[in-house]
C-alpha cells in the first residue's frame, strides 16, 4: 500500500473552492482511512484496471491508488474537479486517466485495457440504480467486481431475497447475474455535506457465465409490471407486460407454472427467470 502525499481533503476543497452540488447527488467522502477501506473490497489490485464514477475531489480515488492499481480511469462529468483530480495524477504519474463524461452516456469497454478489470465508485444518489443496472447489462460483462457505495434503501434492495420487504425488481435483476453482498454500513456523518440518510457499499462479483439469466430485458419487462402494483395478485399486475407480449396475464403465469393469485414478492428469483421466458416466448410468437 502506497503512501498518500497529498494534503487532507478538506484542504483541497478550500483550495480548489469545491462544494457538492445537490442537482449531481454529490456528497463527499473525506476520510482517507475509509475509502482505503472501501477500496479494499475490490481485493488485490496489482494488475487491475479500475474505474471511478464520479470522483468528485477524489477521496475515493485516493484510496484506490493508495491501495494498488494498474490504473484508475475516473469518469467526471463536473469540470469543477478537474483541477483537483490533476493534482492527484500528478502525485501518481501515469497511473490516473481523467474522462470528463456522463457514466450513463459513456461507453466503458472503449478505453477499458484488456485485463482484470473492476468498478469502484460512491455513486451520485441520483443516478446509482440507472448505472448499476447498464453494468448488468453489459453483455458480456466486462467486470470482474464492482464495489459500489448506495443511499441505504438502495442497497437493500439489491441484496434482498424473496420475502423481504425489499424485495423487488432490483435485487431480481442484480441476482440473476452476479451474487450480491452488503459489506459496509457508512453513516450519514461521514459524508460532507451528511445527507439525510445512511449510505451502503455492496459488493457485486457475476455469476459464471453458464449461471447467468441470459434476457435482463425480458426480465427487467415482467418484473417492473408485477412489483409496478405490488400490492395486487399476479393477475391483476402483470396486465402491462402481458400486453406488451400480445397475450393474458393468465396464459403467462400459466406457462411459468405460477399461482395467478399470488403476490410478485412471495415469487423467486428463479420463478421470475422462468416467468420472463414464458413473456419472451408469448412475444416471438405474437410477432
Amino acid at each position: 500500500m502506497a503512501d498518500d502525499p497529498l494534503p487532507p481533503l478538506r484542504d483541497v476543497i478550500a483550495a480548489h473552492d469545491l462544494g457538492a452540488k445537490k442537482s449531481f447527488g454529490q456528497n463527499f467522502l473525506l476520510d482517507l482511512n475509509l475509502t482505503r477501506k472501501i477500496a479494499s473490497l475490490a481485493g488485490e489490485m496489482g494488475g487491475t484496471h479500475a474505474i471511478e464514477v464520479g470522483p468528485g475531489p477524489g477521496g475515493l480515488t485516493r484510496g484506490i491508488l493508495a491501495h494498488g492499481v494498474r490504473k484508475l480511469t475516473v469518469v467526471e462529468k463536473d469540470e469543477r474537479f478537474l483541477g483537483a483530480l490533476d493534482d492527484i495524477g500528478q502525485a501518481w504519474p501515469g497511473l490516473l486517466d481523467v474522462v470528463r463524461a456522463d457514466a450513463l452516456e459513456v461507453d466503458e469497454t472503449a478505453f477499458m485495457e484488456d485485463g482484470d478489470k473492476v468498478i469502484l465508485s460512491n455513486l451520485p444518489y441520483n443516478v446509482g440504480t440507472l448505472l448499476l443496472i447498464k453494468w448488468l447489462e453489459a453483455d458480456p460483462i466486462w467486470w470482474r467486481r464492482a464495489v459500489l457505495m448506495f443511499q441505504r434503501e438502495v442497497a437493500d434492495r439489491v441484496v434482498a431475497t424473496v420475502g423481504d420487504k425489499a424485495y423487488g425488481r432490483l435485487a431480481i435483476l442484480s441476482q440473476s447475474v452476479t451474487t450480491a453482498r452488503l459489506a459496509l454500513k457508512i453513516p450519514a456523518r461521514a459524508f460532507t455535506p451528511p445527507p439525510k440518510v445512511e449510505s451502503a457499499i455492496v459488493v457485486l462479483d457475476p455469476l459464471p457465465e453458464a449461471d447467468r439469466f441470459d434476457d435482463l430485458e425480458a426480465l427487467g419487462r415482467v418484473t417492473a409490471s408485477a412489483f409496478g402494483q405490488r400490492r395486487k395478485t399476479l393477475r391483476k399486475s402483470l396486465g402491462q407486460a402481458a400486453g406488451q407480449a400480445n397475450t393474458s396475464s393468465d396464459d403467462l403465469l400459466d406457462a411459468a407454472g405460477i399461482d395467478p393469485g399470488a403476490r410478485a414478492e412471495t415469487i423467486s428469483i428463479e420463478g421470475f427467470q422462468t416467468l420472463a421466458r414464458a413473456w419472451r416466448a408469448a412475444r416471438s410468437a405474437a410477432s
